[in-house]
């Protein structure tokens, strides 16, 4: 019998942080995606003090939508990654948008309170 499923991760005993994001077929009037999670960590590339964060991802799909296992997947290869929350929340929307091909994406990135500080970075990024 010949595995019929189309993904990568879905389905699929999976243990490891992977960048591979899968994407399917957009329903037709299906305008806005919309995810959210409080379990992204990261590094601060100079102290190297753990980051943790809250995401909110909304992209208005044109052709494709995202995958959430791979999704979720994805969003673990930062987990030992050295980075800025601002860089993080750009990169995101960069790694989203080329996969996707969406009309529009804004990633919101709210980092834990360090310092006394509250961080927010976000990045949008659409279609000529």
């Amino acid at each position: 019998m010949t595995d019929q499923n189309p993904f990568s991760k879905l389905g699929r005993p999976m243990n490891a942080p992977s960048k591979e994001l899968d994407t399917f077929p957009a329903p037709a009037n299906v305008t806005s995606v919309e995810f959210h999670t409080d379990e992204l960590t990261s590094f601060c590339p100079v102290t190297e003090q753990p980051d943790f964060n809250t995401l909110h991802i909304e992209y208005n799909p044109d052709k494709l939508c995202v995958e959430s296992k791979s999704l979720k997947l994805y969003l673990w290869t930062f987990r030992e990654e050295r980075i800025f929350g601002e860089g993080l929340a750009n990169q995101i929307a960069e790694d989203l948008f080329e996969a996707l091909q969406p009309h529009s994406i804004r990633i919101v990135l709210e980092q834990g309170i360090r310092g006394g500080l509250q961080m927010n970075a976000v990045a949008e990024i659409s279609k000529q």
